[in-house]
């Protein structure tokens, strides 16, 4: 699966994923995406006829998240990441693993355990959700880098500004296993991944086999004070601002607001003033290189279980 919309995407690129399939002697089909969805959609309509697939994602966290997506709950479906992305952060929950990603043998020669998925109001989503100011500056980062002499980071950075200005909190409601909080709040994020928005790492710990989420809410925050904890939220240590970071592990959160808000889902934006994010355990096969450390350690814990 290539999307050439990728920052990442050639011709060489499609010439390499050419040779090496027919190095390793493996029957494939190139797919280029043409729309948001497309690989989704493409990934569904092959899952269906029954036969044994494996979906290479050549793009970013948003092309490997569409395929994530189309192949949720497909037992005969497994899906990887070949990164040819900006933000490729859903492989960096794996450490040095991320460089064995980027090497298509070692994606072919690789094995497939079973991920749990996020599910957003039937969308399903791989590494991180979320609501609030964040998912905000995601999303109109693409608006802003349309603009002459405006891209990469200079469009994140207008964005964020853009964005604080016209107010860093909202008023929602947050439903979690632990009770209900209403008010105003700065953002909230379900992580099954560890990473998001280009190299946030609002978890250390998040893992996407374990069976539970990480789910962070931020209290109302003032812009002095959101100056002194970014820093802190972006490497996961939250346990520095308790009283205004809560950590919950769980399994679903809802969210809801009398305005119609944005979810950032792996990236992508949807709107709705309802979201229920919750998990779907074990929905997702998906592989491994061959060398990797966290494929070797889960399958030194099964073989010891």
């Amino acid at each position: 699966m290539l999307n050439p919309a990728s920052g990442g995407y050639s011709e060489k690129l499609k010439s390499n994923v050419e040779r090496t399939a027919e190095e390793y002697g493996i029957e494939y089909e190139i797919y280029l995406t043409t729309a948001p969805m497309d690989a989704a959609e493409k990934v569904k309509r092959e899952a269906i006829k029954g036969v044994e697939l494996r979906v290479y994602a050549c793009g970013g966290d948003g092309t490997v998240s569409e395929c994530a997506h189309g192949a949720a709950g497909y037992s005969n479906v497994a899906v990887t990441h070949f990164p040819t992305g900006t933000g490729n952060d859903f492989i960096k929950t794996f450490g040095d693993d991320v460089k064995l990603f980027r090497d298509l043998g070692e994606l072919i020669e690789g094995e497939s355990l079973p991920l749990d998925l996020i599910d957003v109001n039937g969308r399903k989503c791989l590494d991180i959700a979320s609501v609030g100011i964040d998912a905000r500056i995601g999303t109109d980062v693409h608006k802003y880098s349309k603009l002459p002499l405006i891209g990469g980071k200079t469009a994140y950075i207008t964005s964020m500004v853009a964005n604080i200005f016209k107010g860093i909190n909202r008023e929602f409601t947050f439903i979690t296993e632990e009770g209900e909080l209403k008010g105003k709040f700065a953002l909230a994020c379900v992580c099954n991944g560890q990473y998001y928005g280009n190299g946030f790492r609002p978890t250390r710990t998040a893992q996407p086999d374990d069976g539970s989420l990480e789910i962070l809410i931020v209290n109302k925050v003032g812009l002095v004070k959101l100056a002194g904890v970014l820093g802190d939220y972006s490497k996961g240590n939250w346990e520095k601002h308790p009283d205004l970071i809560r950590h919950i592990t769980g399994k679903k959160l809802t969210v809801e607001s009398s305005e119609e808000f944005v979810i950032n889902v792996d990236g992508e934006a949807m709107y709705s003033k309802k979201a229920v994010m919750k998990l779907v355990p074990r929905a997702l096969n998906f592989v491994f290189p061959k060398n990797s450390a966290f494929l070797a350690s889960r399958k030194s814990g099964l073989a010891t279980a």
